[in-house]
């Protein structure tokens, strides 16, 4: 069409008319061309979106697809995470403080530790972690971070924070926003070795049409932004189109496990919220994170949740309890640290298998403890299959995968009891104890 433009423009025509009929036939075909030209502009901004529009798409199934990744494969390492940890915890509480062996088995224990705090990452990442959102104010949670910003950046990086003092108030995990702004802090700090500015940011806004952008799109309303800015060497946009995928990294091997933004991204999309990544080699970063603004009060410290402290001594009883689980050593872990307790347990490794041995079994169960996710029959269809056999027998669900992601599973009943994977013997026998002391709920 453009071609057609320019040939038709550049072209002589020979016209036998007067001066007053070429210049009204002058002035309408360049009307003429002027809207082809219009049409042309027209059509190349649409095309662009389209591109811009299919290119987003395809970013989302990418990480969509490996966010379903990462959670499959947290859920495997949990379950063998159960197993470390769960015969660490056991053997530890077995052996005397001044057992030869204590301080070997210790650091496995705490090993296990670091590696389930790496699956959460994955979970964060996949967006299937156990999230406890609550009321907050974003500034609080930067200020309760000052303290430890300076020795994690160092001397050579400034500081410099601009909180705004009317700050709307959002709905999100508190201690997993720390964790946000602890996340893009160190990545700053990585960016800037030879030091710089460290700049974090609130603000309140409102977007009165949809904002597009490379993060997608972040429809109208009003929001709370948290912005971080380094002024340290940047990214190019490839390497921006990358930096949320698990295990991407530019840092050196062993600088970094490439799930720090990751995690960043599953927590934020997680809690509703947004990002927009600004940079340019040379030329620094902006993260901005943008947090829906709910219209709630934020709990004052004598409305703040209470976590009750543990007991030391592990709860024991009698009860008898059904251990479903399809991991052969993950079933033989539970089965043990309750019989160790003083349980009286039978145990399957299906759901067929579970049907089958409460059909023959005589005596009373008062619990079936079942893996959620397994092949063939999951443990809510268990459950449902068996409480009308037995209807006084309670239910504790336990995954790999987190509360989360169940509903992909089939989900729950209502008033369900989870617990997620590592488990070890003690965080399990307190659990059990808790549900067998609860009064019974009506089916």
């Amino acid at each position: 069409a453009q071609g057609v433009v320019r040939e038709f423009t550049d072209h002589e025509l020979p016209l036998d008319a007067k001066g007053n009929e070429i210049h009204t036939l002058s002035a309408a075909f360049h009307r003429m061309v002027e809207e082809i030209k219009t049409h042309i502009s027209e059509r190349e901004k649409a095309e662009r979106a389209l591109r811009r529009s299919e290119e987003q798409l395809r970013q989302s199934l990418k990480m969509e697809a490996v966010g379903r990744l990462a959670g499959g494969v947290a859920h495997d390492f949990n379950n063998l995470l159960t197993i470390i940890n769960g015969y660490s915890d056991a053997l530890l509480r077995r052996l005397g403080n001044t057992d030869p062996v204590r301080r070997e088995i210790g650091e496995i224990q705490r090993a296990g530790e670091r590696a389930a705090t790496l699956t959460r990452q994955l979970l964060a990442f996949s967006r299937r972690q156990v999230l406890k959102p609550q009321a907050i104010r974003l500034n609080d949670a930067v200020i309760s971070l000052g303290s430890m910003l300076r020795p994690i950046i160092g001397e050579d990086i400034e500081i410099s924070t601009s909180l705004c003092g009317e700050l709307w108030t959002v709905r999100a995990d508190p201690n997993q926003v720390e964790q946000v702004v602890l996340n893009l802090v160190v990545n700053a700090r990585d960016a800037m070795p030879s030091g710089g500015l460290l700049s974090i940011s609130t603000a309140n806004v409102s977007l009165d049409a949809p904002d597009d952008g490379d993060g997608g799109t972040i429809p109208p309303g009003r929001y709370v932004r948290l912005e971080i800015t380094d002024t340290g060497c940047g990214m190019d946009d490839e390497t921006v189109a990358h930096i949320f995928e698990p295990f991407f990294s530019t840092k050196e091997q062993g600088k970094g496990t490439g799930l720090g933004l990751a995690m960043v991204h599953g927590i934020v999309m997680q809690s509703g919220g947004r990002i927009r990544v600004r940079s340019a080699p040379g030329r620094g970063t902006t993260f901005a994170i943008y947090f829906p603004m709910v219209d709630e009060d934020v709990p004052g410290p004598d409305e703040a949740p209470v976590v009750a402290a543990l007991a030391a001594d592990t709860p024991r009883g009698t009860e008898n309890v059904l251990v479903v689980e399809d991991e052969e050593m993950v079933r033989e872990m539970v089965q043990e640290a309750l019989l160790s307790d003083g349980y009286s347990i039978v145990s399957a490794g299906s759901g067929a298998e579970a049907i089958r041995i409460v059909e023959r079994h005589e005596g009373p169960i008062d619990l079936l403890l079942t893996d959620l996710v397994m092949p063939g029959m999951n443990g809510m269809e268990l459950s449902r299959r068996l409480l009308p056999l037995r209807p006084e027998m309670k239910v504790l669900y336990m995954s790999g995968y987190s509360k989360e992601a169940i509903p992909r599973f089939g989900g729950m009943g209502e008033g369900s009891v989870f617990l997620q994977k590592p488990v070890t013997p003690s965080i399990l026998s307190r659990k059990v104890r808790e549900i067998l002391d609860a009064p019974a709920n009506p089916r």
